[in-house]
């Protein structure tokens, strides 16, 4: 959708700046709600499709599901670290399926979703309290799915839940 493209275009450009604007996409609430709401339309859309083949080779999703009050108990670098992890991971099952997958529908969802979740996964490496490069060393706890719209579901998860909890927390020290 353009105006999905607009704000990716938007994000991007504000990502150059670093910090500052990483400030902006946590304090204005709605532009999480904005991703969240086009991460439900993605899964909508993949579940629009007609023939989805099965993966051959299943996907190695994230488990993206947490307890809030533990949640809370973590620092923000270890949260952080841990949405990259998932994000990752994510991304790398993305990868894997669009390899799979020829039908134009699902092609054309996984390749967009692989553009967002890409994205965050470059935003999220621009927050870092501690110094030194992000090492992907990190082995989140996984599943294996053969079915594409599984893909979607943890994306949209993982947006609405750690992410979006990530952005409420840090808005409490950037937004002051």
């Amino acid at each position: 959708s353009p105006p999905g493209l607009l704000l990716l275009t938007s994000f991007l450009l504000h990502m150059e700046e670093g910090r500052a604007s990483s400030t902006r996409l946590v304090c204005d609430n709605r532009l999480i709600q904005k991703y969240i709401g086009e991460a439900k339309d993605m899964e909508k859309r993949v579940g629009q499709c007609q023939v989805l083949p099965v993966l051959s080779c299943p996907a190695v999703l994230p488990l993206v599901d947490f307890s809030l009050q533990q949640w809370k108990s973590k620092s923000n670098e270890t949260k952080r670290r841990e949405i990259l992890c998932d994000m990752a991971l994510l991304v790398g099952a993305v990868v894997g399926a669009q390899g799979q997958v020829t039908e134009p529908c699902g092609a054309r969802q996984l390749s967009q979703l692989y553009r967002h979740a890409n994205s965050f996964l470059l935003l999220l490496q621009t927050f870092s309290w501690e110094e030194g490069p992000w090492e992907p060393g990190c082995s989140p706890r996984s599943m294996e799915q053969a079915h594409i719209t599984s893909i979607f579901l943890t994306y949209r998860q993982l947006v609405q839940g750690k992410l979006r909890f990530f952005f409420h927390d840090l808005a409490k020290d950037l937004c002051k």
